[in-house]
């Protein structure tokens, strides 16, 4: 059982970071493009040197810029699978799986046996004598999981692994990946910008924004109570940042909320108002009765993609990303927006819970 410890500072990408994954966790980052979440992984990999940091995997020291420790990435024992498989052309599934541990020194014998114990783990025993020209991307995908895991690594890091596999063939990944993550004690970070990806794999998450940790816990509270403005929006709710005051009030600028205080909540103090777009209605002129809490914004955008209408507004002040509500079609085919017009949104009050911020 073996568990992560990283601390770095990489001034040219301006990334500086610093989380734990337990033996035995899967920790997804997620954060916009450019957030510094690749970095993180490649510092951990070794392929990327920090100008200040500490990485140690269980007892072992991979890096310490202070005491000038840098473990080669082919010693750190540490697997990494990318979006792109990089299986060797000239080589067959077998031969691929079996590279690492070849290079390693190991015996041909014991590094074949190898690879086809873990083809097999990851549902690829029919594969072994292909070449990589007759995989599919899904097949690839699952030949390169094999070779990272053969090599026994004590951290497995995954960077996007199921970006652009079709829903079908990632949904079957998803269930390889969840049999034999953390089954051996070995800690994994898994960088994502799919939802299904943190619900399914994840036991806690880091929101990365900007090179920095904005917001960290476990998988289940970030999703249902974010308290970072890309948290919110990857989970899908409004997110609003203020002040707490008495009585489960939000002070947000000028615009003062109505909600449900969590316990921890302080006076005085940063706090953020969370909401589900489905509980907040779209008017065209400002509403009258139960609706505590209403805001005038205006329309960026309307997407009728999905089961029902999404309006969103206009970024907030402060940055963070437009109010968003879902609405019926039958409702937006009467209010008939587009973007650029001022519309009132409102929620009742219970349907807003208000948390300390990260």
């Amino acid at each position: 059982m073996t568990g992560l410890t990283v601390r770095a500072r990489v001034a040219r990408r301006g990334v500086d970071v610093e989380f734990a994954v337990g033996a035995g966790e899967v920790l997804a980052v997620l954060g916009p493009n450019g957030a510094g979440k690749s970095t993180a992984l490649h510092v951990i990999a070794g392929t990327v040197r920090p100008d200040d940091g500490v990485v140690r995997v269980g007892d072992r020291l991979l890096l310490d810029t202070t005491a000038d420790v840098h473990v080669p990435t082919h010693r750190r024992r540490v697997g990494l699978l990318l979006q792109d498989a990089l299986l060797f052309p000239h080589l067959r599934v077998a031969a691929n799986v079996a590279f690492g541990l070849r290079s390693t020194g190991c015996g041909r014998s014991k590094a074949v046996a190898a690879a086809h114990h873990w083809l097999a783990e990851v549902g690829a025993a029919d594969l072994a004598d292909r070449m990589p020209r007759q995989l599919s991307g899904g097949q690839a995908q699952r030949v390169a999981l094999a070779r990272a895991l053969a090599a026994e690594p004590d951290v497995l890091l995954l960077d996007e692994p199921l970006a652009g596999l079709d829903v079908a063939v990632a949904g079957a990944m998803r269930r390889v990946l969840r049999q034999v993550l953390t089954r051996d004690g070995r800690a994994a970070v898994l960088v994502t910008h799919d939802l299904l990806d943190v619900a399914t794999l994840a036991d806690r998450v880091v929101v990365m924004d900007g090179g920095r940790v904005a917001e960290a816990g476990a998988a289940a509270t970030v999703l249902a109570a974010p308290r970072s403005p890309f948290g919110a929006r990857f989970a899908g709710v409004n997110l609003v940042t203020g002040v707490a005051a008495d009585g489960g009030v939000l002070y947000a600028g000028a615009t003062v909320w109505h909600g449900v205080a969590a316990a921890d909540v302080v006076v005085g103090e940063a706090a953020v108002a969370i909401f589900r777009p489905a509980a907040v209605a779209v008017y065209r002129e400002r509403p009258h009765g139960s609706p505590r809490n209403t805001v005038e914004v205006t329309v960026a955008e309307v997407d009728s993609s999905g089961p029902v209408v999404r309006v969103r507004g206009m970024e907030q002040p402060d940055g963070a990303p437009g109010l968003a509500a879902d609405i019926t079609a039958e409702s937006a085919a009467e209010l008939r927006l587009t973007p650029g017009d001022r519309i009132h949104m409102a929620v009742k009050a219970q349907e807003v819970a208000v948390y300390p911020a990260s």
